[in-house]
């Protein structure tokens, strides 16, 4: 079956919907170099500044099961422009916080609203492309998308030699003002009322249910989720990971993020040029493949060496970002096409899946583990060998079909479709 016209040309549409998908993680990392100054104006110590990280995460994951649905209802527009204009005005209380509670109540906000971008612009993708052009799509999205964690932090440590911490919620408020405007212009809606879903709570639930309790959600959205959690171990440990294991200055953290985000941006290339050339099974194979060397090479360096050091500290992390990049658009266009009346829901599902447990990682496991190197690492080499683990289940239990080609929901039985 061909795809749908897109109602705006492909390469405009990549780079708003990349954009929406960046001012989430913008909320993360533009912070990171801050934390010292903000924990010594906030009264606050290292273990009270990880929650601005874990409070959002949490926000942000449990607002993530409405921004799907919702959109299934009265269109993808209105809910994206509705999260944008709240997330805006959530940033500048961020900024005008004078105390840790004021300011983790603000994130709390911003968590609820941040993950209209990137939730709703995954069933935009779905809305007007399918099979291979999705793919290609998603890819393209993603390479956007991974600039953010890489110049976040960058430009953070820059305001910050320049001005206080406040000024970079001020950025983020211009910010996520210049996205909102954008999608007021260019956005078009993607999701017809002819389509859409009445808004009723028991047949929302009753919905939620019937993807949530299906097996094979449950697999692909596991594996997915534990793949990238030893990605973002790291990620949720940044501070901690350049500052006082690497023992580099505030405005270092480029050392860790570029070569991260150069690995996700690259395999996200790859994943756009070998779609339709390459099978889902194969590509997918050869992301958790990228994953466990990268994961292995680390803990391996790190029991090696006293001190790590830059830059075969974080050699690694370049290569499992690369793997994470070619996993990622197979599972999530599998997890979608299961749905295809109920692709928000499922989008929303699988978000939220993933948040919680790194708003785990962020919360928890982050501060327990990131005071050795050897913990970090083996702590990453756990979750990638869960998510291979799962996936590799899921191959041995689904249809023979590779996940995220066209047929593989049609190989579905028809009360999994719902």
């Amino acid at each position: 079956m061909p795809s749908n016209p897109p109602p705006i040309p492909l390469r405009r549409l990549a780079l708003l919907l990349g954009g929406l998908a960046m001012f989430g993680p913008f909320s993360i990392d533009t912070i990171f170099p801050a934390f010292p100054e903000m924990g010594a104006a906030l009264g606050a110590d290292k273990l009270a500044m990880q929650q601005t990280i874990s409070v959002y995460l949490i926000a942000y994951a449990l607002m993530s099961v409405v921004h799907g649905p919702l959109s299934d209802a009265i269109g993808r527009r209105r809910v994206i422009l509705g999260g944008l204009g709240v997330f805006t005005l959530a940033t500048v209380g961020c900024a005008l916080s004078t105390d840790l509670g004021t300011l983790l109540a603000f994130r709390a906000l911003q968590g609820l609203s941040a993950g209209v971008g990137l939730i709703v612009g995954r069933a935009v993708i779905r809305d007007v492309l399918q099979g291979d052009d999705a793919q290609r799509l998603m890819s393209q999205v993603s390479m956007i998308f991974g600039i953010a964690p890489a110049i976040a932090p960058v430009i953070g440590g820059w305001i910050l030699g320049w001005s206080h911490w406040p000024m970079i919620f001020w950025f983020l408020v211009a910010f996520s003002a210049a996205l909102l405007l954008a999608t007021w212009r260019a956005l078009p809606e993607t999701h017809p009322p002819a389509e859409r879903l009445a808004p009723r709570p028991r047949e929302l639930l009753r919905g939620y249910a019937g993807i949530f309790l299906n097996p094979r959600f449950q697999r692909l959205a596991a594996a997915g989720t534990f793949n990238f959690g030893a990605l973002f171990l790291y990620i949720a440990s940044a501070p901690a990971f350049v500052l006082d294991i690497l023992g580099l200055g505030q405005d270092a953290f480029a050392w860790f993020f570029v070569p991260m985000i150069g690995g996700m941006m690259v395999g996200a290339w790859t994943s756009g040029r070998i779609a339709g050339r390459v099978s889902g099974t194969a590509q997918t194979r050869l992301g958790f493949a990228c994953c466990g060397v990268a994961v292995a090479a680390n803990l391996l360096y790190n029991l090696l060496v006293d001190q790590p050091a830059v830059p075969w500290a974080v050699l690694p992390m370049m290569l499992n970002a690369f793997g994470v990049a070619l996993v990622f658009p197979i599972l999530t266009l599998a997890i979608l096409d299961m749905y295809p009346r109920q692709r928000g829901s499922a989008s929303s599902l699988q978000a939220f899946t993933s948040l919680v447990f790194n708003a785990v990682i962020a919360g928890v496991l982050s501060p327990l583990l990131s005071d050795h190197p050897v913990w970090l690492a083996s702590g990453a080499v756990l979750f990638a060998f869960l998510g291979w683990a799962i996936w590799h289940w899921e191959m041995r239990s689904g249809p023979r079909m590779p996940p995220g080609d066209p047929e593989y929901a049609a190989a579905l039985e028809p009360t999994e479709r719902l």
